[in-house]
């Protein structure tokens, strides 16, 4: 059965707020829940997933407005997950299908305590335990990863986080995919043109707190000679003391970037019309910071 939730250990049958043009296969089965704090207000944008008893996943998605999800499935077993970010993660089980118990579960969540900021000050990224990484899709299914070996930068916390400020600069010749002959070209002039333009800096004086522990950190990224505007997705993991007990904090952070924004215009166009390069490149920053007295 669930943990902690109100209302039935299963699903099953139709809801009174089913709709009436709802048609179900003969053997599927309604799974019904609501997501609630705990003052029985709707958690929206929870995650919710859906896995058989050896963890196949069946149906994931996220709450709607009202803190609700359904989901058609067969009758069973089931295991059920809900994350939401600043609450504790639900695990349970139900029963689907069982007549005698109809109706919508409500499961409830624990909030949780954001982890504590890092105190003002100046603080330096740390290279050795800080990565810098990006993926782009090639010939239109497989991924190609790499990362750039040589950074440096610092933040500045504020006495209100929001006014923090960040710098970092990244030497472009340093990117690395694992294999020479296409790092060669990506250093050249069809791409990054490092000879032209030696770095690619990000610089943010906006820090945005949207729940919990995510943030959003909106600066300009100068990129093969280009500036634009570009907001990281951010999750802050929190405070830590590093092997000589220095302060260390740590997050980590998500962007899109379109490479037709910085004029990484070059291609090549396989059989059949596939591109042999996307035209987007997904970038993710794992940060640890050390404070500087």
């Amino acid at each position: 059965m669930f943990g902690r939730r109100r209302g039935m250990e299963s699903a099953g049958g139709s809801s009174p707020h089913t709709s009436a043009t709802l048609t179900l296969p003969p053997t599927a089965r309604l799974l019904s829940c609501r997501v609630l704090d705990t003052v029985h207000q709707p958690v929206r944008q929870a995650t919710f997933e859906v896995t058989d008893p050896i963890g196949r996943r069946i149906v994931s998605g996220e709450t709607d407005p009202y803190g609700g999800f359904t989901a058609a499935v067969p009758e069973g077993q089931y295991r059920l997950s809900v994350t939401a970010e600043g609450y504790a993660p639900f695990h349970g089980a139900t029963l689907v299908g069982d007549p005698a118990q109809p109706g919508t579960a409500e499961i409830v969540l624990d909030a949780v305590e954001p982890p504590l900021l890092p105190q003002p000050g100046h603080w330096e990224i740390d290279p050795a335990h800080s990565s810098i990484g990006f993926s782009v899709r090639h010939i239109g299914f497989a991924r190609i990863r790499g990362r750039f070996n040589t950074f440096a930068g610092g933040v500045r916390i504020a006495e209100r986080m929001e006014d923090s400020s960040m710098h970092v600069i990244i030497d472009a010749a340093s990117i690395d995919t694992g294999l020479r002959l296409r790092d060669d070209h990506l250093r050249s002039a069809d791409f990054l043109d490092a000879a032209r333009y030696p770095t690619v800096e990000f610089y943010s004086e906006r820090f945005i707190h949207r729940s919990g522990s995510r943030w959003a950190v909106a600066g300009a990224l100068t990129l093969h000679g280009a500036g634009r505007s570009v907001t990281l997705d951010t999750h802050y993991l929190g405070l830590g003391t590093g092997l000589d007990g220095e302060p260390r904090a740590a997050c980590r952070a998500e962007a899109e970037l379109h490479r037709e924004d910085f004029a990484l215009n070059w291609q090549s166009v396989l059989a059949h019309g596939v591109a042999a390069i996307g035209p987007s490149v997904d970038v993710t920053l794992d940060v640890q910071i050390v404070h500087k007295a």
